[in-house]
């Protein structure tokens, strides 16, 4: 999978993305990071992308011209129009199903503004999803991006040692990820669950499960409409749900 990123920042996305498990998924070109520097492609001698806003207003607006010239040139080596995301606080929420849905494409694309936005003309024209990470302002829009290539880099084939891995993680069936120990047994005078010390799989499997959906129901209750609980986890989420102290998380 191919990931393509339209910045002023591109060492800060590169350098980013370089290490860990993404860094090893490049390395191995299970997927590839590539980030285009949009002040290249201005035509002012000094290299300006900016300009003072329309109307008034405080700060400076990204300009068209040096994000089109970037994008065609972009889109002439793809040889299609790809799909275009422009990161944004007015965007919708980023979750685990849209990062799903985008790791079925072949490129796509990021468009990371700065300053105080980019001109409206050239998100009309190249813009396919307008997406956030939640409901703050950041600098500017490479963190986010790089946000969301590590998560959608985890569901492309080969990326995780483990094909099991990013099945059983948090959100995979809109439940959070049960608790996790490793040794020692005893830390602090507390221990680990005697189920997991227990070598049973069947037992320790529906332990875990009913740990995700103990775990949901108290951290983030409104998770669980999407997700598909038998009759008695049902019945186990409405009691805990009953409990005075879980009230407010509703």
């Amino acid at each position: 999978m191919n990931f393509h990123v339209l910045t002023l920042f591109p060492e800060m996305v590169s350098q980013g993305l370089n290490t860990s498990i993404i860094g090893r998924a490049a390395a191995q070109n299970l997927i590839a990071v590539n980030t285009i520097d949009i002040r290249e492609y201005s035509k002012d001698k000094h290299r300006h992308v900016d300009d003072y806003p329309y109307g008034g207003g405080a700060g400076m607006v990204m300009q068209a011209e040096p994000i089109y010239n970037a994008y065609t040139e972009l889109k002439n080596k793809i040889g299609k129009k790809p799909r275009v995301v422009y990161v944004t606080p007015q965007g919708s929420v980023f979750n685990q199903n849209m990062a799903k849905n985008m790791a079925k494409d072949k490129d796509l694309v990021f468009l990371c503004g700065h300053y105080e936005g980019i001109d409206e003309r050239i998100l009309d024209l190249i813009v396919t999803d307008y997406i956030s990470i939640g409901d703050y302002v950041l600098t500017g829009g490479e963190l986010p991006a790089m946000v969301m290539i590590d998560c959608i880099s985890r569901l492309v084939s080969g990326v995780l040692s483990n094909s099991e891995s990013g099945e059983q993680e948090t959100f995979s069936d809109n439940l959070l990820e049960y608790p996790q120990y490793t040794r020692p047994k005893t830390f602090m005078d507390m221990e680990v669950p005697e189920i997991l010390l227990s070598g049973h799989h069947k037992k320790i499997s529906e332990w875990q499960r009913e740990q995700s959906v103990i775990r949901t129901a108290i951290r983030r209750p409104d998770l669980l409409s999407g997700a598909n609980l038998t009759n008695e986890e049902k019945i186990l989420v409405s009691k805990i749900l009953e409990e005075p102290e879980n009230k407010t998380n509703i």
